[in-house]
């Protein structure tokens, strides 16, 4: 049974930094793209960044020169560093792992906030 763990959330000041890290476990994690999605209060959950089973990366404009996604295969780990944040960051950031690489987003987190005051 997939599992996927966040961890990294927390409360930061705007301009300030936070990384996020999925831990996964259940299936080959090597085989598997991996994103990060986020939902803010009264918002409707949103797509946040993405990384392929051999790096390739997207983000959405919202995010991009501000974070960055990256996975560490070897320890079955994908990671979020948020540079810049803005108040409008403040969201519950879910982790999740897409069925291959063009298969739907099939496992989910519990999710880790993120709060970035004025």
């Amino acid at each position: 049974q997939v599992q996927l763990v966040e961890s990294g959330g927390g409360s930061v000041q705007a301009g300030g930094s936070l990384r996020l890290s999925c831990a996964a476990s259940g299936r080959t994690f090597s085989s598997h793209a991996m994103g990060w999605f986020r939902q803010a209060p009264g918002k409707e959950r949103e797509f946040v960044a993405r990384i392929s089973s051999f790096g390739n990366t997207y983000s959405a404009d919202s995010v991009k020169g501000r974070f960055t996604i990256s996975r560490d295969n070897a320890k079955n780990t994908m990671y979020l560093q948020m540079n810049s944040l803005k108040p409008e960051d403040t969201a519950v950031y879910y982790c999740c792992q897409r069925n291959g690489d063009y298969g739907g987003w099939d496992y989910w987190g519990q999710g880790t906030q993120v709060t970035v005051s004025s």
